[in-house]
């Protein structure tokens, strides 16, 4: 090495290391390897049932793994290590660490009672990040950069499927996490409405947010994604840039699996 190199020494964004998880007989991940580098867009496809969304559970630790570990920013999530072994942390621990992880989920999980600015607002003051005025400050921020900032005082309820997802992405936000996750966040949309929360996510995927995203959308994973990771039987099949994965896969199954879908 010369003297004008030097060694990046910043932690990955995430690193997820020999994950396995198991319901019973059935292996759900087998042994996933995978590293994000922070800023880094990752898209993360695969048919039902490939262990997708398991995977973004067990990096929050939503889900245990039977075996391997996940580390956010150089912190082991849901574990320390007590010699050679590894060992459960407290909920409370937990809870803390989860906080720094974004989670945009499906079916939104907004509070029905709460309005929308209270949705946004809870977090950070349940965590005791931030006074509640501050809070709702953020908020509103927030909700105006996903275009909702005319609606804070509407419940749930009165807002649209697209609409919902979008606070859910505010309220995700509000956290200031240093990763978020997305599984499969138009899923539960009408068509009609899918894109305008993927107009909210290629806004952060611009703004060096480090997002990892589990999506059936292929265009849009070409359009965003920085690294396009394919998972089958809860094994990352192939990995690359989009231009590769999507356009000149390597492995059959992933012929097969974009041949069905694009």
């Amino acid at each position: 090495m010369t003297s004008t190199e030097t060694l990046d020494t910043t932690p990955a964004a995430l690193e997820v290391h020999d994950v396995h998880k198991w319901y019973g007989l059935h292996r759900v991940l087998d042994g996933v390897n995978l590293t994000v580098r922070p800023g880094e867009v990752t898209v993360v496809l695969g048919p039902s049932g490939s262990g997708k969304s398991t995977l973004l559970r067990v990096i929050n630790h939503l889900e245990k793994p039977e075996i391997g570990h996940v580390s956010v920013g150089g912190e082991l999530i849901g574990v320390k290590r007590h010699g050679d072994r590894l060992k459960e942390l407290s909920e409370r621990v937990i809870l803390t660490q989860r906080s720094r992880i974004g989670f945009v989920f499906q079916n939104f999980n907004l509070f029905p009672h709460l309005t929308v600015l209270d949705n946004v607002a809870a977090a950070p003051v349940a965590t005791g990040k931030l006074t509640r005025p501050k809070a709702q400050e953020l908020a509103r921020e927030l909700l105006g950069r996903v275009g909702l900032g005319d609606r804070t005082g509407a419940y749930p309820r009165q807002l649209s499927g697209g609409q919902q997802q979008r606070v859910a992405i505010a309220r995700a936000l509000a956290l200031r996490p240093g990763i978020i996750l997305f599984d499969e966040p138009t899923s539960a949309l009408d068509p009609e409405l899918v894109g305008e929360v993927l107009a909210v996510i290629k806004d952060l995927a611009t703004s060096g947010t480090t997002l990892v995203i589990v999506t059936h959308e292929i265009g849009f994973a070409r359009e965003v994604a920085d690294r396009v990771v394919f998972i089958d039987g809860g094994r990352i099949v192939e990995q690359g840039p989009p231009s590769e994965v999507l356009d000149r896969p390597q492995h059959e199954r992933t012929r097969d699996f974009l041949g069905k879908v694009l």
